[in-house]
């Protein structure tokens, strides 16, 4: 019957003719084989290597065009698992402890929540005006929840948010160290913490605060100890940065002079009674 299969064909109409053609050369592009009839004659061998080929081709174009498609719907993702897999390499290399494996796990779970951006690339190839337009958006909950920043100049606002840097700690861990020489401020974005002096008095933070100017403004080294009590997201301001912005607006460098003096004061009346300390002394900013 599949010898006289062609023959009829060619008293059929046009419909049928191609439809048959159709489906045989689909046949030889999309199951790479001759299809349900072999060639005839050497016109014909040649004829269904060269579909084969053809469909071979595609068909490897269609696998690579559809799987870089997949990988580019959620490239920050797939960014982050590459990076996790030289994280969890370095780990197996250097046999770290399980619970040490364990901590770095859930700190860049919740530094980077799945997904990894070169932030400082992107933001740098943009101009003055968009980035600080990102900033502010992405700042937002910072700046609304903070008393210190509601009431200032949006100029002194914008200033000290493009020079600040996302950091990230866990339950725990002591973001400052009493008696270290301070090279950082820090303000709260989202949770709680805990300033520890001598005298095993516990005062706590949370949402809308900062801490760590003291030393900035004295110059001086750290008077008190910060832990996180819960997972804290927060951004930090260098010294350089922030003597920077503050010789630019002083009324604001006054404002954060009131209440280091508050929370010097608090401090010296929670130590332990002994000899006397001698006051310290707020230093101005730099000059020019």
């Amino acid at each position: 019957p599949s010898a006289l299969l062609l023959p009829r064909l060619q008293n059929d109409s046009w419909g049928k003719q191609y439809s048959h053609a159709l489906f045989k050369a689909m046949s030889h592009m999309l199951c790479i084989g001759y299809g349900q009839q072999a060639p005839e004659g050497m016109t014909d061998v040649w004829l269904t290597m060269l579909s084969m080929i053809v469909g071979a081709t595609c068909y490897a174009m269609f696998i690579g065009h559809a799987t870089a498609l997949i990988q580019s719907l959620d490239s920050s993702r797939r960014q982050y698992q590459e990076k996790y897999k030289q994280v969890e390499q370095y780990m197996s290399f250097h046999k770290l402890p399980g619970d040490t494996r364990q901590r770095i796990h859930e700190y860049y779970e919740h530094r980077y929540q799945g997904k990894m951006f070169d932030e400082e690339n992107i933001l740098g190839e943009l101009s003055e005006p968009l980035k600080e337009e990102i900033i502010n958006f992405n700042c937002r909950n910072l700046v609304a929840n903070m008393p210190l920043f509601a009431n200032a100049d949006p100029n002194f606002v914008t200033a000290m948010l493009t020079k600040l840097r996302f950091e990230v700690f866990q339950p725990g861990d002591f973001i400052i160290r009493e008696g270290t020489v301070g090279k950082k401020m820090y303000f709260i974005q989202h949770g709680v913490v805990s300033i520890l002096t001598k005298g095993n008095k516990e005062t706590k933070l949370s949402d809308g605060s900062y801490f760590g100017e003291i030393c900035l403004l004295t110059r001086g080294r750290r008077t008190a100890s910060v832990r996180a009590d819960t997972y804290c997201r927060l951004y930090s301001l260098s010294v350089d940065n922030f003597n920077e912005v503050l010789e630019e607006y002083p009324m604001m460098r006054r404002a954060f002079e009131t209440v280091a003096m508050d929370r010097l004061d608090r401090i010296g009346e929670e130590r332990p009674r002994g000899p006397a300390r001698p006051p310290l002394r707020l230093l101005p900013g730099p000059t020019a």
